[in-house]
């Protein structure tokens, strides 16, 4: 295999737009470290490329829900559920009682040690006495990354509501910041050029403006046909354009290839 195929290898990632209404309707978003190769800089939900370990067998007897997912799936929303607990510190998972879990799930250094694959994620769980809540999430969109593109990724993207009785905190390596804001808000800023928002990410946040609240954008989400958008490039009249599926949700999208640059 040639290094440039290397480079087109399509990885499995996972995302999570974990939602509040309290003070107003918001979206969990955390900036990308400066010297990261990918989206370096960017405002971005947290997420990442699933491991091998969240694949791993042992997790059944740690699992709330995911008995209709196949293995795949399962592993997805399992490691959507890690990331965000390395990237923002937050633990989406129940007591041996049912209540969802609250307050500080584990130390700055232990989600390090989990980001390192020092520590194994599934011990922290067993450690907490606690199962991974699968149920928490809801499919909201998958994202696979153009085949121009020297990294790819077929990415899902899941919403979650947030616990109410745990805080956010940037992880200081893969993250710099962690921020609640309005999904318009955000569409705003990335138009105005104040923040950095990749166009997958900006489109799901145009998408998750069009909510008034995490129970509204749950029921969109759920009431909505899940259509896999791989954006293609087009020549036009104004030049080469990226579009994706008109019936994806998103409407009639042409972005200009220059403004990705």
């Amino acid at each position: 295999m040639t290094d440039a195929n290397k480079k087109a290898e399509i990885k499995p990632a996972a995302t999570i737009l974990l939602l509040r209404d309290t003070p107003t309707f918001e979206v969990l978003m955390v900036e990308r470290h400066h010297q990261i190769d990918f989206a370096s800089g960017a405002l971005v939900f947290p997420g990442g490329k699933w491991h091998d370990a969240d694949h791993d067998p042992a997790w059944n007897d740690h699992l709330i829900g995911g008995g209709d997912l196949d293995s795949d799936q399962r592993a997805l929303r399992i490691a959507a559920i890690r990331e965000v607990f390395e990237e923002a510190g937050v633990l989406l998972a129940r007591t041996a009682e049912g209540a969802m879990f609250a307050g500080e799930a584990a130390s700055m250094e232990v989600r390090a040690a989990v980001d390192r694959g020092e520590t194994s994620f599934l011990d922290v769980v067993k450690g907490l006495g606690v199962r991974l809540d699968l149920n928490a999430l809801t499919v909201f969109a998958r994202w696979i990354t153009p085949a121009m593109m020297p990294k790819r990724f077929d990415t899902w993207f899941y919403l979650a509501v947030a616990p109410e009785d745990q805080l956010a905190a940037c992880d200081g390596r893969e993250t710099v910041d962690a921020t609640w804001i309005e999904p318009a808000e955000a569409v705003r800023k990335a138009h105005s050029g104040e923040r950095k928002v990749i166009f997958p990410t900006r489109m799901n946040l145009q998408l998750l403006a069009e909510a008034v609240s995490a129970g509204d954008a749950t029921a969109r989400a759920r009431a909505r046909t899940l259509v896999t958008v791989l954006p293609v490039v087009e020549d036009r009249p104004e030049g080469k354009v990226l579009v994706i599926p008109n019936d994806a949700g998103y409407g009639d999208v042409a972005e200009p290839l220059s403004a990705l640059a």
